[in-house]
């Protein structure tokens, strides 16, 4: 029998009956707002991660855990079944999180006054890792669509550009966020021979590579397709976007290189907590049991994509890449004739349609937001409806 998976209940998030969890999606905006910004999903997480949630919960006792052997050899079998990479148990380093691990590396890999380069648009915790970790701010724009129908591209040339004396970490997303792009295998070729021509370390948020949307798309980490950069890569991953998870705060470095793998490791110790034992729960029941409910998820994303584009299609002067990964889709909004004259198109969306978006200018591009469709149809239909409201007239 096929297990079947409940993706069409609206979840409540806001007034749970049964106690008050405040919620950063659902409560940042009054109760008339309908949010699509924050990345977390408004769907129940895999039935089985939640029967070993309540099966841990149920012991009683929550002390200091370790990473269970279960959950790293999970993790080499769901990256030889999904990747084709084969890794290795030792290779792993679990910590609170993928934006705690961009911070450590820059605080591992480099030097005060080094260059920390990245691209954009980008997930906003990027644009503030040099900032936090006192290096200096380095970026690339991305090549923007040309028509209808086109992508988002690397620009090879401007990251080239960008780069200095002084860079010496490159934070990588991929697939990227907020664009949905998957990389093609040319691009990361080009990136892979700039980052060994100007010996840089790469961290590879790829945070959201098991969600990919398109029939057959299969993921290809960076560091699996350059095995001679495997010294200067750290791949991170996690379950918190692919299984609902992010509250759980559990993520891995997968490092192949010793070297490189305790550098990282020692600029943890005393500044990031042990391990959240809830949260491997939850990790080692995703990657063992999670593959029939996300399988389910990624058939009903590409139906909220589809209702997306149709949306997107009846607002004149809005363009959108549609995304080839996750659950975030990017509005070009700049041309939009609802648009004009307003100082923040995100801000004119949520008083007059009441949607919660992501502002572009967090992302490094004015003009834009970002809309998570990873919610119901029914609360994505409202939502999309009202910008219709808005954008349609």
């Amino acid at each position: 029998m096929t297990a079947t998976f409940d993706f069409v209940t609206p979840v409540e998030r806001r007034h749970p009956s049964n106690g008050y969890w405040p919620s950063q999606k659902w409560h940042r905006y009054a109760e008339d707002v309908l949010p699509l910004w924050v990345a977390d999903m408004d769907f129940r997480s895999p039935p089985a991660v939640i029967e070993a949630l309540q099966a841990r919960v149920e012991h009683g006792v929550y002390g200091y855990g370790l990473v269970a052997d279960g959950l790293r050899d999970a993790v080499c079998r769901w990256s030889r079944e999904h990747y084709g990479w084969a890794i290795e148990p030792d290779w792993q380093v679990w910590l609170p999180g993928v934006v705690p691990a961009l911070n450590m590396a820059s605080l591992a890999l480099t030097e005060p006054g080094d260059g920390v380069l990245t691209i954009t648009p980008i997930y906003p915790p990027f644009l503030q890792v040099a900032e936090r970790t006192g290096r200096e701010p380095q970026q690339a724009a991305m090549r923007p669509p040309r028509a209808a129908g086109d992508d988002w591209q690397l620009d090879l040339e401007a990251l080239e550009a960008a780069i200095t004396p002084r860079t010496r970490l490159l934070l990588w997303c991929h697939p990227h966020n907020p664009t949905g792009r998957v990389w093609r295998p040319d691009e990361l070729e080009g990136l892979a021979r700039l980052v060994e021509r100007h010996e840089l370390y790469v961290v590879s948020d790829e945070l959201h590579c098991d969600l990919l949307l398109d029939d057959g798309a299969r993921h290809q980490p960076l560091a699996a397709l350059f095995p001679a950069l495997a010294a200067r890569i750290i791949t991170l991953w996690a379950p918190s976007k692919t299984f609902n998870l992010a509250g759980l705060t559990a993520a891995c470095a997968v490092i192949p290189d010793a070297g490189l793998r305790q550098r990282f490791a020692a600029r943890l110790k005393g500044l990031q907590p042990d391990g959240n034992v809830l949260g491997l729960v939850a990790a080692e029941a995703a990657y063992c049991h999670g593959e029939p409910w996300r399988q389910a998820l990624l058939e009903t994303l590409r139906g909220h994509r589809r209702r997306l584009e149709e949306h997107v299609a009846r607002w004149p002067g809005v363009r959108m890449a549609c995304p080839q990964s996750t659950y975030l889709a990017w509005l070009d909004l700049r041309e939009s004739p609802a648009m004009q004259g307003a100082a923040s198109p995100q801000q004119l969306l949520l008083e007059e349609a009441r949607v919660a978006l992501s502002d572009g200018v967090n992302f490094g591009w004015p003009g834009f937001v970002r809309l998570n469709f990873g919610t119901t149809a029914e609360q994505l239909e409202t939502a999309l409806q009202r910008m219709d409201g808005v954008l349609a007239s």
